[in-house]
């Protein structure tokens, strides 16, 4: 039986991975500081949670033995957080994931990284493809960018298995809605459910490739089996579709019940305007389909919330 290590598996994405895993026979270790992360998360899970940082080179030693994969989702993941602290951002998700690599290469284990669509900045061209000049505009942008470079460094100097996967505007079941820099789809569900007015930044026509959770938690087991020709590359995990923040809430609305006016706030910096995923590549090289559209997403992640009573 294989053993997958994913670091940060105690929080949203990590924790929807590690049930996966689980279901398909894997044994799982959990490495996870808790700093975003909830121990609660993987409550009734079969896992290995060790508590410590990426950082810290005895703690990876412990968490990699063994391992065949490591699902690198930790890092600090808040654009607007970034642009608060960069020095912290930078520390955690580019030493970070140089501190992973380095662990993993020591006992042969393949590296599937969670990075971002963040890395295109903004762009005149949609949907984005990865042929494109990355040209971030966050510090977290700088950061995911960083980390995908220095995979396909580690492909290209010891020969080692590598993928990296641009996440866009992940979405679903456990995702934090009271975090200081919580994600905009928790945020309107819980408002939505409770009744209260959600909060837009800016005039709400930005757009994005919203991706429900389960299509991520595919790319990433599709990532751990690619082959040679995939070592070393950075591929988009999106649905291929975009959909404006205004639609976003109007269709949230109708599952979970209407609510107040939004509430209209000043654009944030570091956000990007437009985020349209070109799943192609992807297709190619890893046979990936998201089999969740926008609106089942969001019809599943409503009732996940509805039924913890999270509002």
């Amino acid at each position: 039986m294989s053993l997958a290590l994913v670091t940060g598996g105690a929080g949203f994405i990590g924790s929807n991975l590690v049930r996966e895993l689980l279901l398909r026979g894997w044994d799982v270790k959990v490495l996870d500081n808790l700093s975003t992360g909830r121990p609660e998360n993987l409550t009734g899970l079969d896992a290995e949670l060790i508590q410590g940082d990426i950082r810290d080179e005895a703690v990876l030693g412990r968490a990699t033995s063994g391992a065949s994969v490591v699902f690198h989702q930790a890092a600090i993941p808040s654009v607007a957080r970034s642009v608060a602290d960069p020095l912290s951002t930078n520390d955690v998700n580019v030493n970070g994931t140089l501190a992973v690599l380095m662990a993993a290469r020591d006992v042969g284990a393949r590296v599937v990284f969670a990075s971002s669509s963040s890395v295109y900045g903004d762009q005149d061209v949609m949907p984005v493809h990865e042929a494109l000049a990355c040209r971030p505009i966050s510090p977290y942008g700088v950061s995911k960018l960083a980390g995908e470079r220095y995979l396909h460094a580690f492909t290209s100097s010891y020969g080692m298995p590598t993928v990296a996967l641009r996440y866009f505007n992940v979405f679903g079941p456990q995702q934090d809605p009271s975090a200081e820099y919580a994600a905009v789809v928790p945020k309107f569900v819980t408002s939505s459910l409770a009744g209260r007015a959600s909060t837009i930044y800016g005039d709400g026509e930005q757009s994005s490739d919203f991706t429900y959770v389960g299509n991520v938690v595919a790319a990433n087991l599709l990532a751990a089996e690619a082959g040679e020709s995939a070592w070393g590359g950075a591929f988009n995990v999106g649905c291929g579709e975009r959909h404006t923040v205004n639609e976003l809430l109007e269709t949230v609305q109708g599952l979970a019940g209407d609510a107040p006016t939004p509430v209209f706030e000043s654009v944030r910096p570091g956000d990007v305007r437009e985020s349209h995923a070109s799943i192609e590549a992807t297709k190619t090289a890893l046979a990936y389909e998201p089999d969740v559209g926008f609106e089942e997403g969001l019809a599943r992640t409503v009732a996940w919330y509805r039924e913890q009573e999270v509002m």
